[in-house]
């Protein structure tokens, strides 16, 4: 019984995860095309379009990172212990980022509209972000942290001079431009913004294979930092095979011009598939070689408690988002702008 509910517990966390990779990747890149149209003077083909996406979704994109991190310290509590300390450096950053880009609502909302400084520090922390959270991975591949007096202790300088460390930061990068390109293509087809289509098809296929050749460059980069993690990755080939089979389907659909809605839920395929293919991989490791899902997991009634809850919580936001897209993103009058909503 404790088994399943360990595995349960760490499926749920991730399915949130990944969740917060999708719905924020759209988020944090299409404020950085935003900000990069208005110093390129093309705001008049894309701003529009990307304000349209981002006023009604932004609040509800940190639901998913709260629900994880809660969840994480809930079904597995010596998480707090090892990477408390650790992550007090890279948590502060993206706390901070946080706050630039909720200020920047606020400022733009009641203050001067269309200044270019709001635009710009929203469209910058949204690629700081993925890269401050991403370190997290890095750390949990281990021979960053060690125990000094029976407390973790995190080597600063072997973290951000390790290859593994930046090809995690560029593929974040990349990938959230990658898919909010491909969702803001599709967004704006559905408006019949054919100028902005065609220029955010373009940003799609442009980061399509940094993208791809990142994700090829962790994998190798892990074969020497981390070589059990790398046999495993060998063993579940044929997930990241089907990956990029998606990953095909999604180019030569936006290459073709066609059903940009199938692109996009092919690259959500694409993604889920090596998501899941690389947690599975790192089972059962928190923090490799300190942590397992086995050592720190909570008690059984506080387990079945949060599975319950979170499962729950799962069920109600699936339903509340797709009621998001139809009532809002993807209605007929919003979408082309004709709405009283905008």
């Amino acid at each position: 019984m404790t088994i399943n509910l360990e595995i349960i517990g760490i499926l749920v966390l991730w399915t949130f995860l990944f969740g917060y990779v999708i719905v924020a990747s759209i988020d944090f890149g299409a404020g950085f095309f935003n900000a990069y149209s208005e110093f390129v003077n093309k705001q008049h083909i894309l701003t529009k379009i990307i304000q349209r996406y981002l006023s009604p979704v932004w609040e509800v994109t940190n639901v998913f990172l709260v629900f994880f991190f809660v969840g994480v310290v809930g079904f597995f509590p010596k998480t707090a212990f090892y990477y408390g300390t650790v992550l007090l450096v890279p948590a502060s950053i993206a706390i901070v980022l946080l706050g630039i880009r909720g200020s920047y609502y606020a400022f733009e909302t009641y203050g001067s509209r269309e200044h270019k400084g709001y635009a710009f520090m929203y469209g910058v922390s949204g690629l700081f972000l993925p890269a401050a959270l991403s370190i997290v991975l890095t750390i949990s591949e281990g021979g960053f942290v060690s125990i000094v007096n029976g407390n973790p202790d995190l080597d600063y300088w072997a973290l951000f001079t390790s290859p593994l460390t930046w090809s995690i930061v560029v593929l974040s990068l990349a990938a959230v431009l990658y898919i909010s390109a491909v969702f803001l293509t599709w967004y704006a087809n559905k408006a019949k913004d054919i100028e902005a289509t065609n220029l955010l098809r373009r940003y799609a296929l442009i980061w399509a294979f940094p993208t791809i050749i990142t994700a090829g460059g962790i994998i190798y980069e892990l074969r020497f930092h981390n070589p059990a993690h790398y046999e495993r990755i060998l063993d579940l080939w044929w997930m990241f095979g089907i990956s990029a089979i998606f990953f095909l389907g999604t180019v030569w659909l936006i290459w073709r011009r066609k059903k940009y809605g199938l692109a996009f839920g092919l690259l959500v395929g694409q993604f889920a598939f090596a998501f899941y293919g690389y947690g599975i991989s790192h089972y059962p490791y928190l923090l490799y070689p300190y942590l397992t899902i086995y050592d720190s997991f909570t008690n059984e009634a506080m387990a079945i408690s949060l599975v319950v809850a979170f499962i729950a919580g799962l069920l109600l936001l699936i339903p509340s988002l797709y009621l998001l897209l139809r009532l809002f993103l993807f209605n007929k009058d919003y979408v082309s702008g004709s709405s009283d909503h905008y």
